[in-house]
Formats: structure tokens, sequence, C-alpha cells
């Protein structure tokens, strides 16, 4: 067992290594400069496609739904624990690379989506099934038919396996270990709950778990953004400060402080970009599965809501949570990981440390339910339809495991897997750019057209 484990170490100290984090981030420049910076510049328009009545097409869920599944997803322990555990390691400049790479990464989550439509297929169930294992096959394979055959499946299996860790064990066992601590409730009743609760959403397939998303979601995300303007409310003097922190610390080396190691710029960076990449999942390839499913006339429409999941989770959410780390000075502790978090929350609100925990529980269940969707995808994929069934016993069965035992091994081969996920599908979206980019010239020339007809139908008709 020791020598698996330090292969795997080995691995994954490779995986997430420089060149990977590299890799990942000149995939989100070459998209974002291939796009002209349209996934900055349109973010506007990005809310109005998401918040208005849209042209549904053939798919399984509204855009709206799809959104809400991804972000199911990604909203997560990375957003309390993430951030926590990159402020700990890499100190306030952290924050900032967090923001940098997901900035970028919103081009990376854009181009997922579009891919993810223009080449997802229908199965024999009249499902709509897609994502990097598709877009992989049908779209790489086209022009390179030997690499489309390696990359996909690899992904899949990647994927496949990499749930049960990132998406589901790890939930679980987060969440136990928030709620004995904060409320004393057994971690073998916690997983039992959240299994069953698992169990009856997962019967009804991707619309049963498009419709508690799109219905959780945007009230936990805007409850726990609420609570964390409290705080920064309480400490709205320290905000400035905390900014300054933020960028002096982004190219500065943070100095030893109290519980604080200290932190060099070279980590800021690391652990910055690491635990973004982490909360946002910006070029694993992960919310492509659920954009695949939605209900578009256009896969260009449906990357532009796509690409907010990662300004929500990391410019948003992620955002707060450092805020709330930093204004409150619990930064300096010498906690990490969700413990930081609750720290900050307790040092200025009542009840703080609870407010963490049953966020932490709501958004760990939801990323249980969302990563269920594309574990299912990616066995469909390798296996048929067929393996779907199995898998979801599996799935509800590994839940109330995760919630009771020791999960170290699982967090580092579950990391390792999604750095494995991220390179087939950083090498496909490098490959598919180019239809990416004429995709969006497209689209932008239409809506030009459209514009133009409109504007000229209404002088008409006011002469």
């Amino acid at each position: 067992m020791l020598v698996i484990q330090d292969a795997v170490n080995w691995l994954n100290s490779l995986v997430w290594g420089v060149p990977m984090l590299v890799l990942i981030a000149l995939t989100g420049v070459f998209l974002m400069a291939g796009l002209a910076l349209q996934p900055l510049r349109k973010i506007a328009h990005a809310f109005k496609l998401l918040l208005t009545p849209a042209r549904l097409g053939e798919g399984d869920i509204a855009p709206f739904k799809a959104l809400m599944t991804a972000l199911s997803a990604t909203v997560g322990t990375g957003n309390i624990a993430g951030v926590a555990t990159a402020i700990f390691l890499g100190g306030p400049g952290a924050l900032f690379y967090m923001w940098m790479i997901a900035l970028i990464g919103m081009a990376t989550k854009y181009a997922e989506a579009v891919c993810a439509v223009t080449y997802r297929e229908v199965d024999s169930r009249g499902n709509h099934v897609g994502g990097p294992m598709y877009y992989i096959r049908n779209g790489v394979g086209e022009r390179l038919p030997a690499l489309g055959r390696i990359l996909a499946p690899a992904f899949a299996i990647f994927a496949a396996i990499a749930a049960f860790g990132i998406g589901n064990t790890v939930q679980s066992n987060s969440v136990a270990q928030a709620l004995e601590t904060s409320f004393g409730a057994p971690p073998l009743a916690t997983g039992l709950v959240i299994m069953a609760a698992v169990a009856l959403v997962l019967i009804g397939g991707i619309r049963r778990i498009a419709d508690v998303a799109g219905a959780l979601v945007p009230v936990m995300i805007a409850a726990y953004v609420g609570g964390a303007l409290v705080v920064l409310a309480i400490n709205a003097a320290e905000i400035p400060a905390a900014f300054a922190l933020i960028f002096r610390h982004a190219f500065e080396p943070a100095s030893a402080a109290g519980g604080f190691a200290g932190a060099t710029v070279a980590a800021a960076i690391r652990f910055g970009i690491a635990r973004g990449v982490f909360s946002n999942e910006a070029g694993l390839g992960s919310a492509a599965i659920a954009h695949a499913a939605a209900k578009t006339d256009n896969a260009v429409r449906q990357g532009h809501i796509a690409m907010l999941g990662t300004f929500i989770d990391t410019i948003i959410v992620c955002t707060m949570t450092g805020l709330v780390i930093i204004t409150t000075g619990v930064w300096t502790s010498g906690e990490t990981g969700a413990a930081l978090s609750s720290a900050g929350f307790d040092a200025a609100i009542p009840f703080g440390a609870e407010i963490v925990a049953v966020a932490l529980s709501v958004f760990a269940f939801t990323t249980i339910l969302g990563w269920s969707y594309y574990g299912e995808r990616s066995v469909q994929y390798l296996l048929g339809e067929r393996s779907i069934l199995p898998y979801r016993v599996l799935w509800i069965i590994a839940v109330p495991v995760g919630a009771n035992v020791d999960l170290g091994f699982i967090w580092l081969l579950a990391d390792t897997l999604n750095a494995l996920m991220a390179i087939p599908n950083l090498i496909g979206l490098i490959i598919l750019g180019p239809m990416v980019f004429s995709l969006t010239r497209d689209y932008w020339a239409e809506h030009r057209r459209a514009r133009a007809e409109e504007s000229g139908s209404a002088t008409t008709d006011g002469g």
C-alpha cells in the first residue's frame, strides 16, 4: 500500500506541477486571444442571455438549469476550504492569482460548452449526451483520428473514477466532519441521510438533478454571499487594507506572522492557480457534460452562459470567502481549510462557524449530485447505457462510506485524476480552438445583422 501511495504522490506532484499549471494558463490565454477578449467584453450579454427567455432548441434541460447543474458540481468545498488553503499556503496574494486564472478560465469554460453542444449526440433513450469525450472523438477525431481514439476514452476513464473521489466520498466526508464539529452529529447518521437524499434525486436522472440544482443552487449561493457581505459590512474599514494585502503579496513575499509561516510569490502563484482551478474546474472539462444537455439552438449562446459559471464561482463566491478571512485577520491564525473559513465568520457574527458548516453541507450535497451525472455520462461512453444503473448504485453506496473513513489517500488520488482529466481536454480545446473562434465570429456577425435590421425596421416604421 505504501508503494502505491508513494507512486500516486509522485504522479500528483508531476501532474499538478508547474507544467500543468502553465498548460492550463496558456490554453486559457490562447482561447482568450483567439476570441479577442470576448468572454470579458461580453459578460453583460451573457447575463442577459441567462436572465431572458431562451430560444429553446434540441436538448433535455433549460440553459439556466444546465448552468445551475454545472454550478452544483462546481460550487463546493473548494469555495470554502480551497480558498482558505490557498491563503494559508500562498498568503493573501494567492487570491489575486485565483482571480487571474478565473478570468482566463472564462474563455476555457466558454470553449468547452461550445464544443460540447456542437459535437453532442442523442442516445437510444433520446437523451442528449456530450462533453470532452464526445468532442474529442467527433471533433479531434475528425482531424486526427488516432489522437481522438486515445484521448476520448482516456478522459472518460479518468472522469468516471475521479468522480467517486472529488465528487462523492470527499464531499460526504467534509460534511460529516463539519456537522460533527459544529453540531455533534454522528458521521454514520450524516452519511446515511445524505445517501437517502442523493438516491431520491438520482432516480429522476438529469431532469431531476437539474430541477433540484435550479431551485437550490441560486438560494445557497445568495445565502452564503449574503452572510459574507454581513461580515464585510461589519469589517468595512478593513476592506481597503485587505485589497492592499492581496495586491502587494501577489508580487512581494508575505512574511511570517502569528501562525502564518510566510509565503513566497511563487507559492502565491502556484497555490492560487491550483486552488482556483480546483474550485471553478475550468480546463477539467467536467462542466461541458452538463452544458451538452442544454436545450439551445446555438452552441455559442450556451458558451456565453457557461462562462458565467467560472465568474460566479471564483470572482464572486471565492472572493467573498477570501475577503472574510483577510478582513477578520484570521489568516495569520495558523488554521487552514474549512476551519480557517469558519474562524473568519465566527470572528464577526454569532454562530459563524455553524453557518459555514451548513453552507459546506449544502455545497457538498449539490456537488455529489452534479458529479454523479458526470460520472454516469463517462461510464455510459465507455460501457454503454446498461452501465448507468450499476454505476448509480455504487455511487449511492459510496456516500456513507466516504463519510466514515479516512480519505487522505482518496483526496490524493482524486486530485491526481482531476489533473489527468485536464490533459486530454486541454489538448482537445487547443485543436478545436479555431472552430470555436469561427462559430463565435459567425454568431456576432448574425447578431449585428439582426440589430441592424431591427434598427432599419424601426426607422421605417417611425417614418
